[in-house]
């Protein structure tokens, strides 16, 4: 799990020589970096879609019908520009955001850094397992302190599995990620919903304070901070190409990326526009009673089946991020099965006492908005130096548009903080 070491020569050079790669040699290089790019921007998708994102949009969806379509467009727009940054940092680089920080910014700066990511680990790793836990129930009927367990035992199989010496991660997370898409653009269809009716969920607008807090929620669950930090470490070192080809490459890795990003966007509107036909509703549990009750039991349990593959899914994920983040910012590293011990107990101490797991989920999106701020300012400030990405840093029109992004982020978590506090 722990970060491939790096060559010292190339630690401080803006742009990876790798070997002064021409003809056949560059070629072929840059095929095997494309195709690990498309399959990092499609690991990053699946986190865009984790039971996070089924509370927040499900309950938006139920609660308010097509309102806050705009939202999920608007975070997953972010997302595009968030996770294309990402990956060139490491592409260009070779080192993750976390490295970047351990080695540019001063300790007490990185020790903050490295303890609000944890955090945020935390409250992902909380959606997940409740969410993977609340599959469970709806579907089998198993206790939902019970699915827990069993969905982190789940993920250490999956972690574990090599199938003729090779990682089944990614290719499970693939298929998770397929039945999530098949499973809501059914669910979809089933709402029957009129043209001008999801035209109109485009349209920027609120309706107080209980929307702003489930589009603070949105935002947290589409922009997920985790996979900010891992984005980079996956495609760190997989372009070792000559510097005439790097530029091909960035371009070739934002299609993918906006691809990508494009899927994961569809997959929340359709689970937003399939709640549209369920009486208000908060609750998991409850949305997939009334899918039971207005669609049929089929849909219920293409529901429960959708948010089990999100959760197993995005959990491997998760335990991936929590090596990134702990390595990259400490170069310090805990076993797997220590670091899942320590980030679980919450969600299991949550599902112990009895606290409603719905409630529970789009509480730690929320949570994950505060998170993304502390991820997204020095990815910009790193991405737009030369002194680290050389020529492939950002223009000023991407710098502009991600700090007015940083900024409409703080002002609704800020506008959150202020009516919590008001309350």
């Amino acid at each position: 799990m722990n970060p491939p070491p790096v060559a010292p020569s190339t630690l401080d050079h803006p742009v990876h020589s790798g070997v002064e790669a021409t003809g056949v040699r560059e070629k072929s290089t840059g095929r095997r970096a494309v195709g690990t790019t498309l399959g990092s921007a499609l690991v990053a998708a699946v986190a865009y879609i984790d039971p996070g994102n089924f509370a927040t949009n499900v309950s938006a969806g139920a609660q308010y019908g097509t309102m806050l379509v705009w939202v999920v467009v608007a975070a997953s727009a972010v997302g595009m520009l968030v996770q294309y940054l990402s990956a060139k940092l490491g592409l260009v680089t070779g080192r993750s955001l976390p490295e970047q920080c351990k080695q540019r910014m001063p300790r007490p700066a990185r020790i903050g850094m490295w303890l609000q990511a944890e955090v945020v680990v935390i409250m992902t790793d909380l959606a997940e397992i409740v969410g993977g836990a609340i599959a469970l129930y709806l579907l089998f009927g198993v206790p939902l302190l019970l699915g827990a367990v069993i969905m982190i035992v789940a993920a250490f199989a999956i972690l574990a599995l090599h199938v003729h010496g090779r990682d089944a991660f990614r290719p499970v997370v693939y298929v998770c990620f397929a039945v999530v898409a098949a499973g809501f653009a059914y669910q979809a269809v089933l709402a029957d919903l009129k043209v001008f009716t999801v035209l109109e969920g485009f349209q920027p607008r609120l309706d107080g304070t209980d929307s702003a807090y489930l589009a603070a929620g949105i935002v947290g669950a589409t922009v997920m901070p985790h996979v900010v930090y891992l984005h980079s470490h996956l495609t760190k070192g997989e372009a070792l190409i000559s510097r005439r080809a790097m530029p091909s490459l960035i371009r070739r890795t934002r299609r993918e990326i906006v691809g990508a990003m494009l899927l994961a966007a569809t997959v929340n509107i359709s689970i937003m526009l399939a709640a549209t036909v369920l009486v208000p509703t908060d609750t998991l549990e409850g949305a997939h009673a009334g899918f039971a009750s207005v669609t049929g039991e089929l849909s219920s349990w293409v529901f429960g089946a959708a948010l089990l593959a999100s959760s197993l899914a995005s959990t491997c994920v998760g335990v991936y991020s929590g090596q990134t983040i702990m390595s990259g910012f400490l170069h310090r590293s805990l076993s797997v099965w220590t670091r899942r011990c320590i980030s679980v107990l919450p969600a299991l101490v949550i599902l112990a006492i009895g606290v409603d797991p719905t409630a529970a989920l789009v509480l730690s999106q929320v949570v994950l908005s505060f998170g993304i701020p502390f991820a997204l300012a020095p990815l910009v400030w790193f991405t737009s130096r030369r002194s680290v990405m050389g020529d492939a840093r950002n223009r000023p029109v991407t710098v502009l548009t991600t700090v007015v992004v940083l900024g409409a982020v703080i002002s609704l978590n800020v506008f959150l903080l202020g009516t919590l506090f008001l309350s």
